[in-house]
């Protein structure tokens, strides 16, 4: 998994992409009024700043020299006065821009979801579930900084820049291009930064995905590693990956520890050019002194936007890096389709269920279902049955369309389920699989799936008929009881009963079940069994068969072997034919019949 994190973080892109750019600003144009209240008040801001040296100016020049006193003061209320709006208009800016970053993420983060609730299955088995989150986390995360802080304020840093020069080539021509001789020198060593910065970025950004990777990993399977000891290997294996992603940060962090005092040793140089100068101009009268004072204010004032505007650039690297990922994400067309101005429409569907000649492969033409054909009428038991690899589960996969068929059809009530809306086909269907899947919530929320037409009393109504009334009504708060992520604090049998629970609220017609109890004792698989006897009264169902008595009770048996229907029949008549059904019958199911009649 880590190598796969590595091929997609490898690849940097540019620090400025247009076409990236164009689309991360689609995001902004909703909130366009944001945008340009924002660019007003940065010219506002950026001037204000620029201002009070010019201000010093004059307070020097016109007032102290001359013991002006009186001028002196409405100086000061003015310099006071700018200070004091420029504070009230950050206020606002920051507000505002930060607003505009919260709801330019909040809208990508549910164009995120909703666009990866539409993908097919397929997508899911080909990507780390750790990649998907830090998409919509991580990267989304990234996107606000050049959102709320990037695209807007990068315009006060270059006003700043523009009303300094415009307020210093006002004062004094000759004094300015003195000033800004350190400039050249500024522009090469920002360039090497850049460079540098943007290596050691791409190293940062390699570890920190090996660290992800390997943490999601590793927590998922903790019970693997603690049960074979591995926890002194693990972490020593972790130690050397964190090591690495530390080394990087450092080696990141040493070229800013060299160009932020570069640059201040720029401006001290600047400054030193100025007194040089300027002193010399000042002794020859052809300067003053509130010039000097301004210019060494505007130099310092100078080279911070600077400093800022290389902040930016990497606010920048890593937004189209982010971006880049984001857009590979929601561009990303693995879905199983749905008709265009479709006119076929199940109705109060029976239940009747027909394979024409299926085949399908998850990738090219590495078949798992060869030519199948069956039908099984509506209120029939169907158990399917078959070694591991057989093609059981590719059934339930694409009858349900989470994958696309490659040949044949598949008909439901005589309609062929490819020219009907997915969503519309899986209302009347439910599965109750082998690794049930339970959400945070409550009992009664995993039941209902929170679908306000399921009301209290019909879910507690499937409960109490498929048995699992009896171990919810013994928990502290029933079926407002808390449930963990994946159902941690309930049992195996717990969770498989409340799945039967809920795809009994949701009344379906077709009912699809792997029904193992490989992990459950005797009792509540006894419970189980129920369960599964009362479910699949007048609905058509599939069942995988993992139960000896489920085959027995079953209207018809379909045999499958490396992905072909190679017998078919009642559970007599396949014993009789002494061929797949009956070696396999000998293996999984002879213990199951001696243990029962045995009891």
């Amino acid at each position: 998994m880590a190598q796969d994190y590595h091929s997609e973080e490898e690849v940097l892109g540019k620090a400025y992409d247009a076409r990236l750019m164009r689309r991360l600003l689609g995001y902004i144009k909703p909130y366009k009024k944001y945008v340009i209240l924002a660019i007003v008040m940065n010219i506002v801001v950026a001037a204000l700043g620029p201002l009070r040296p010019y201000l010093t100016k004059i307070a020097v020049d016109d007032y102290i020299i001359h013991s002006n006193y009186s001028g002196l003061i409405w100086i000061a209320v003015l310099l006071f006065a700018s200070l004091l709006l420029q504070s009230v208009i950050q206020y606002f800016l920051t507000y505002y821009t930060q607003l505009l970053g919260q709801k330019t993420l909040y809208d990508l983060r549910v164009q995120l979801f909703t666009h990866t609730q539409k993908l097919a299955l397929k997508f899911f088995d080909k990507t780390p579930i750790g990649r998907i989150v830090t998409r919509t986390t991580n990267d989304v995360e990234s996107l606000g900084e050049l959102f709320s802080s990037g695209i807007v304020m990068v315009f006060s840093d270059i006003f700043i820049i523009v009303w300094i020069l415009v307020f210093m080539f006002a004062m004094d021509i000759k004094l300015s291009l003195v000033t800004l001789s350190v400039l050249p020198v500024l522009i090469y060593g920002t360039f090497l930064f850049r460079k540098k910065v943007r290596e050691s970025y791409r190293d940062v950004r390699l570890h920190l995905a090996r660290l992800n990777s390997y943490m999601q990993e590793h927590v998922t399977g903790m019970n693997v590693v603690q049960i074979f000891n591995k926890e002194k290997d693990e972490l020593n294996r972790f130690a050397r990956i964190n090591n690495d992603y530390r080394v990087s940060n450092i080696k990141s962090i040493f070229y800013y520890a060299i160009f932020y005092p570069g640059v201040e040793l720029l401006s001290s140089v600047a400054i030193g050019l100025i007194i040089w100068y300027g002193g010399g101009e000042i002794i020859q009268g052809t300067l003053t002194i509130g010039v000097l004072f301004a210019f060494i204010q505007y130099t310092e004032m100078f080279f911070r936007p600077i400093r800022d505007l290389s902040e930016k650039y990497n606010i920048m690297q890593t937004a189209m890096a982010s971006s880049e990922r984001i857009f590979k994400l929601l561009d990303d067309r693995t879905f199983v389709k749905n008709p265009e101005n479709s006119t076929a429409e199940l109705r109060s569907i029976k239940g009747d269920i027909e394979f024409r000649n299926v085949w399908f492969a998850y990738n090219d033409e590495d078949w798992i279902l060869k030519n199948i054909s069956f039908k099984i009428k509506a209120g029939e038991t169907v158990a399917i049955v078959g070694h591991t690899g057989a093609g059981k589960t590719s059934i339930i996969n694409i009858l349900t369309r989470f994958y696309d068929i490659q040949k044949g059809s598949m008909l439901v009530d005589g309609i062929d389920i490819s020219k009907v809306d997915k969503r519309e086909l899986r209302k009347y269907i439910s599965t109750v699989l082998q690794d049930v899947f339970l959400f945070s919530g409550t009992i009664s929320t995993n039941i209902s799936m929170d679908n306000n037409y399921i009301s209290k009393e019909k879910l507690m109504e499937a409960a109490k008929i498929v048995g699992a009334e009896r171990f919810i009504s013994q928990l502290p708060d029933r079926y407002d009881e808390p449930v963990k992520e994946r159902g941690a604090t309930l049992s195996v049998g717990q969770k498989q009963l409340i799945s039967f629970a809920r795809a009994l609220a949701y009344d379906p017609r077709i009912l699809i079940l792997d029904e193992a109890t490989s992990s459950v004792d005797t009792e509540t698989e006894i419970l189980i069994q129920k369960a599964i006897e009362k479910l699949l009264v007048g609905r058509t169902a599939i069942v995988i068969a993992h139960r000896l008595s489920t085959i027995q009770s079953a209207d018809n048996i379909i045999v499958m072997h490396k992905g072909e229907i190679r017998e078919s029949g009642t559970h007599q008549e396949l014993l009789a034919k002494r061929g797949i059904y009956y070696k396999l019958y000998q293996l999984q199911y002879k213990d199951q019949e001696i243990a029962r009649t045995g009891s």
